[in-house]
């Protein structure tokens, strides 16, 4: 009896579960683009997870991070399939080349105008050969497409990207991104431009293990004694050669470790940082790069009464684990504000709710009340995080005070360039800092928008990390290192120098410029500004024997900073000015760009038909994200939750088979 009513019970959720589908389709115009749950189906015609792993090389050569990423896809079913990835990158990576590798053959990439190299692309899938295409969804979102996967096949596409890492507080950190949260987004099915669509991504459920292993390998090279390694995100090895070396690699536990971001932290002794002046002689072109001395903070006596205004995501994506350490975070900083300050919470979601009309002092009982209105919410709803910007400038503000604008959220939206501007039209001598708050935050969102309001960003992956966070938040706005910033050059011929502005400096990290220079290397450069103590300068000589053959991807790190630049201000220098110079740096200097691609293709044709199935490679939910994070979009509840409950034993079950026979051939271990 019990066994009947059990499938009574399913067979009414199937029913109701159709007839709402029905009743959404019949509405599509209305179906927001959104992710959704991943079902995988019986049938074993069609390879639905062809991603069988990702394997990541690491050489950290003094500041400069060179990578390797190699994925590998396979075909287990018996018809030919076309494999997309939607994968995140490190937002300062450079992508200056990728490989596709078919059988024993190597085709290497070319970089093309992004129109022309989807056209190539698509040209080569029709006609029946392999091909790979690597486009741009955002500067830490790619896309990756495979064609003409062949019943059988394991082909794998390598990518090559290197990356500048600057020290922050002494400390070192190199980032590794290992999956792309689902976004929100209130643009429509209908209306969406095809940019846009990789917003309708397939996910597992919370707590799934990826489907494709992850592994990465990092050889550390400093040039100075490193004092410790330490990896806040994996279990790792370490094994040092000397006082200057060390090769860190996973754990065998960590296998199926990217669902997080792989975050590897290191210092030198006494903890020195590696500054001063690189060259790099090119044939058509000379760059260079200084990274100079940061002078030492000094915490004013006297700190004026501030005003705080707090945003904070309680979304379906920050439910468990991000919200709780976003109170944590939230209960931490209120704590720190003196009487004299005063403050505002705004809460958001897909509709706001503001504490206050106007900021109230930071008396104990107006803390307390923010607190109990904090803790009551458990994260539910869209993410409308341009409302909630608005919202938060439009509140009355004293025409003298001094206001920093916190946000904190994990970043999971679609509208990064439109905050930023919005940051930008409305500073009124504001301060935005942002927390990211979760395992693998949108990390364009959290840094731009502290970049746009001349702030500062920070990332929480680990609420016991998230004190030192907020220690570090409190001391920044304190007092900055460095204020009203300038460069000049004497004897020294040098332009298309990087960032245009220098900001003020609220963490201790080396002063930073990029550019290009004619002629000979002589001359100085000379760094000045405003310290706790008073006026501050930094003189450093240029030598013709700083010129270095192994500087090479200086060109490539000054191309993304003025790739970075102009996008950012997209709105300023108008869209199609843009696009049309980021394409010729794009194009230039063999780089990735929102408008240029990388297409490879085996002129081998190898499918006769021509004809193939594209397959979405399902994404793992970002550790510690609720299954109220994919759904939205028009979805009713009761469809999702009934995908779940039909779907989601033989998804496990089909996994867990799966991951056992690809390790039992790799002879390897179940995680």
């Amino acid at each position: 009896m019990k066994m009947r009513s059990t499938i009574l019970s399913l067979l009414f959720v199937c029913a109701w579960t159709s007839t709402l589908w029905g009743q959404e389709c019949a509405s599509s115009q209305d179906k927001t683009l959104s992710p959704y749950f991943f079902v995988l189906s019986e049938t074993s015609e069609v390879d639905q997870l062809p991603l069988k792993s990702t394997d990541v090389s690491v050489h950290i050569s003094g500041v400069i991070a060179d990578v390797s990423v190699v994925q590998k896809y396979v075909n287990r079913g018996s018809r030919p399939i076309e494999a997309i990835y939607i994968f995140p990158a490190s937002t300062r990576a450079a992508v200056y080349g990728m490989t596709l590798f078919v059988g024993d053959r190597k085709i290497q990439a070319k970089v093309k105008e992004r129109g022309e190299a989807r056209e190539t692309y698509e040209e080569a899938k029709k006609e029946g050969k392999s091909a790979s295409l690597l486009e741009e969804q955002r500067p830490n979102v790619f896309q990756m497409n495979v064609a003409n996967i062949m019943p059988g096949d394991e082909l794998a596409v390598e990518l090559k990207y290197t990356e500048l890492l600057v020290p922050t507080e002494g400390i070192y950190e190199f980032v590794y991104p290992t999956v792309v949260g689902p976004r929100y987004t209130e643009l429509t099915e209908d209306t969406a431009p095809a940019s846009e669509h990789w917003i309708r991504s397939p996910y597992l459920q919370e707590n799934e293990l990826p489907a494709s292993t992850f592994d990465i390998h990092v050889a550390l090279s400093t040039g100075m004694k490193i004092q410790d390694v330490q990896c806040s995100s994996h279990q790792i090895k370490a094994s040092f050669d000397g006082p200057s070396f060390c090769a860190i690699s996973l754990e065998a536990s960590e296998n199926y470790g990217g669902n997080r971001d792989y975050i590897l932290r290191y210092r030198m002794a006494d903890r020195k940082i590696e500054t001063g002046l690189l060259l790099y002689e090119g044939e058509k072109e000379n760059f260079f790069l200084l990274m100079a001395q940061p002078p030492q903070r000094v915490v004013p006596s006297s700190i004026p009464p501030r005003e705080y205004i707090f945003i904070v995501d309680v979304s379906g994506s920050m439910n468990g684990f991000p919200l709780n350490t976003s109170k944590e975070v939230l209960r931490k900083l209120l704590a720190g504000l003196r009487p004299q300050d005063s403050f505002n919470v705004l809460l958001f979601s897909g509709a706001t709710e503001l504490l206050s009309s106007q900021s109230l002092q930071a008396t104990s009982a107006n803390l307390q009340k923010a607190m109990r209105v904090i803790d009551s919410k458990r994260g539910g709803g869209g993410t409308r995080l341009l409302l909630a910007l608005k919202k938060a400038m439009s509140l009355p503000k004293e025409e003298n005070g001094a206001r920093t604008i916190v946000i904190v959220t994990d970043g999971y939206v679609s509208v990064e360039k439109e905050a930023f501007d919005l940051i930008r039209e409305n500073l009124n001598q504001s301060n935005f800092f942002a927390f990211g708050i979760g395992s693998s935050v949108n990390r364009y969102l959290i840094e731009g928008m502290a970049r746009a309001g001349n702030g500062e960003p920070f990332v929480v992956t680990d609420p016991a990390f998230a004190a030192e966070q907020v220690d570090r938040f409190e001391q920044y706005i304190a007092s900055p290192v460095l204020t009203g910033i300038e460069a000049s050059y004497e004897g020294f011929d040098a332009y298309d120098v990087e960032p245009l502005s220098l900001p003020d400096l609220f963490a201790e990290r080396p002063l930073l410029l990029f550019g290009k220079w004619r002629g000979k290397a002589k001359g100085r450069i000379l760094l000045s500004g405003t310290t706790g103590k008073g006026p501050y300068e930094e003189r450093v000589s240029v030598k013709q024997d700083l010129c270095r053959e192994e500087h090479g991807a200086l060109a490539y790190l000054w191309a993304r900073s003025r790739i970075a630049t102009l996008c950012d201000y997209s709105q300023v220098a108008g869209e199609s000015e843009v696009e049309k110079e980021v394409t010729s740096l794009g194009l230039t200097y063999n780089l990735l760009t929102p408008y240029t691609s990388f297409v490879a293709v085996d002129e081998v044709v190898r499918n006769q038909s021509g004809s193939s199935t594209p397959v979405k490679q399902p994404l793992p939910l970002p550790q510690g994200v609720s299954n109220k994070a994919v759904g939205g979009g028009g979805v009713p509840e009761p469809t999702t939750s009934a995908l779940l409950l039909l779907g989601g034993g033989i998804l496990a079950r089909k996994l867990r088979r799966r991951r056992r026979e690809g390790d039992h051939r790799d002879g390897g271990e179940e995680a």
